[in-house]
């Protein structure tokens, strides 16, 4: 079987002129310390490609295909993957702060041990999407669909997370602390390891159905100055 030409760049400033070729050609490539400082590949063919310890900052990647594509260590604050197909890509380690993943597809991707504050997710697609030790701080979530997931160690504080769907879902050392929580669906899903700092005894309704422990819900009764022994 013949395989695919692995094209890599090392070092390099990343021009449209030098990467042009490889894209239009259908070819994979590796990326290792590269800078594609506010490089436009929009709605370019980059499936498993991988880009490693790279500078992403401002680049846009908006409609582009990237599936399976791989993103290790890299810094990327900024950059746009609006409408971008990212199914089972990975995003490992690095700073992704006020990208745009809006409408993006991340169907079985997996995103761990970055930062993502004041990214924007809105609309989109994250069926079967993996997620663990993840700042989305001040991140736009609206309407996400978290069913059935495990997510580990992800601080939403202050988060846009309205109407989104955390059904039997469970929390696990994560933090809701001052997220907006408007018309969330928590029905079996299990808080016990979620930070709900800031959450009043009135806005209790929104976690009917969960799962919440004794502590927690001390804490709720203690605004009203009951004292759960």
């Amino acid at each position: 079987m013949t395989q695919a030409v692995q094209t890599v760049f090392t070092d390099q400033t990343i021009t449209e002129a030098l990467i042009a070729p490889v894209m239009t050609g259908g070819l994979s490539a590796t990326l290792q310390n590269c800078d594609l400082t506010g490089l436009d590949l929009t709605d370019g063919e980059l499936s498993g490609w991988r880009f490693e310890r790279c500078t992403l900052s401002g680049a846009k990647f908006n409609g582009a295909q990237l599936e399976m594509a791989c993103f290790e260590g890299c810094r990327a604050a900024g950059a746009g993957f609006v409408g971008a197909t990212l199914t089972e890509a990975q995003i490992n380690g690095g700073d992704f702060s006020n990208c745009s993943f809006a409408g993006a597809t991340l169907a079985a991707a997996q995103i761990s041990n970055c930062k993502m504050t004041g990214a924007d997710f809105t609309e989109a697609r994250m069926i079967g999407l993996e997620m663990s030790d993840v700042l989305l701080a001040l991140a736009m979530l609206p309407r996400a669909g978290f069913r059935n997931m495990t997510l580990t160690r992800i601080d939403f504080g202050e988060a846009d997370l309205r109407a989104s769907d955390f059904r039997h879902t469970e929390f696990e050392e994560c933090s809701l602390r001052g997220a907006n929580l408007a018309d969330c669906r928590f029905e079996m899903a299990d808080l016990r390891g979620a930070d709900l700092g800031g959450v009043r005894l009135s806005d209790a309704r929104l976690f009917k159905g969960a799962i919440i422990s004794k502590w927690q819900a001390a804490n709720l009764l203690s605004q009203l100055g009951l004292q759960v022994i």
